[in-house]
């Protein structure tokens, strides 16, 4: 159960539209659970460490492994306590945590992350358009930069010294006329001059 023991009423039929509509989002490309409200329905990990996020992302392969898990926030739970009870906890899942706030807490989210440490994959915001409800991406985790190719350098000296030695090894060539060989023709800018 969340910290905010109980929700005002408006705000808890916000946070479940939020829910149901990223059910719906994700329903193609993931097997969703969801725990809306005070439901717990399926949960992250086993025994008195289990986590009851909102929606539970699951792969739709024979595994069902779990790929991400999301919690929706509302104006009165992004706050100090939720972030330790809640967010850290998720955090540290091997699955990706993703955060949605609303509009005007994304400042808040984004320094209580900071501030404990919490691993968040992404934050998104949402806000309400009439009845529609629109997502903006706020944050995401900066993908890995692959590591410099040493292969490349490593050619490229190669090919460097190849050269090198081979120059070297023609000037010698040049030099050291073996006796009985005939010496090499003149080209015709030569005889010309």
């Amino acid at each position: 159960m969340s910290p905010i023991l109980v929700r005002p009423v408006r705000e808890q039929l916000e946070h479940d539209r939020v829910v149901r509509l990223l059910q719906a989002r994700w329903r193609k490309r993931y097997q969703v659970a969801t725990n809306r409200g005070g439901e717990q329905n399926e949960a992250v990990g086993t025994g008195p460490g289990a986590l009851y996020p909102d929606l539970i992302l699951s792969s739709k392969e024979r595994g069902r492994r779990i790929q991400a898990v999301v919690e929706v926030e509302t104006g009165e739970s992004v706050n100090n306590l939720e972030a330790l009870a809640q967010w850290a906890p998720l955090a540290r899942q091997r699955a990706r945590f993703q955060l949605y706030v609303p509009a005007g807490s994304v400042e808040v989210a984004r320094r209580l992350c900071t501030g404990h440490n919490i691993a968040v994959a992404e934050i998104w915001s949402y806000h309400s358009i009439g009845d529609q409800v629109r997502f903006t991406p706020v944050y995401r985790v900066p993908a890995p930069q692959p590591a410099p190719r040493r292969v490349a350098a490593t050619k490229t000296r190669v090919a460097v010294a190849t050269r090198r030695s081979t120059v070297a090894r023609r000037s010698e060539k040049a030099k050291k006329q073996r006796p009985g060989k005939p010496a090499r023709k003149a080209t015709r800018a030569q005889k010309r001059k």
